[in-house]
């Protein structure tokens, strides 16, 4: 019965083990649940979006405030379109600002969006129109590189 007792209790660690690992994989791969039902659709426009994907999170002072459902080119502006879920809570003035940001090590891209001042809020189908893309490294490398080299020699 001792045996029968403690294979019992090691089966339930490892199916506990392994649940926590399926919540952390989800974690980490920004699949959490997020209510979309009660949400309001905007879009954006982005001269470049770096590595952004859908299911992105959109952040407001660093509250969850919504996701990225879609990213598309729009072949007239040659621009990234982004579409976001915006939860009902959260309303923002029509002249919010949205930035493509990076957080922590692994670099996770999301959007930051930035209140303005307008009074009239946002509502479903409209357009951000105040953007700023990615930061891209390649490009900062590039430009200090080429400022070093304009430089005279001392």
């Amino acid at each position: 019965m001792e045996r029968t007792t403690l294979d019992l209790w090691v089966g339930m660690f490892v199916v506990a083990g392994m649940a926590a690992l399926v919540m952390l994989a989800m974690k980490v791969g920004n699949l959490g649940t997020y209510n979309v039902s009660e949400s309001y659709q905007v879009h954006a426009y982005f001269s470049n979006i770096g590595g952004l994907k859908v299911q992105a999170s959109i952040r407001s002072a660093g509250v969850l405030v919504g996701r990225v459902t879609a990213i598309t080119l729009d072949t007239e502006r040659y621009e990234a379109r982004v579409v976001m879920n915006l939860d009902n809570r959260y309303q923002f003035p029509k002249d919010t600002f949205a930035n493509i940001l990076t957080s922590g090590l692994l670099g996770e891209q999301y959007i930051g969006l930035m209140p303005g001042g307008d009074e009239e809020m946002l509502k479903n189908g409209e357009e951000l129109k105040q953007t700023q893309s990615a930061m891209v490294l390649e490009d900062l490398i590039g430009k200090f590189m080429y400022s070093k080299a304009a430089e005279p020699a001392k």
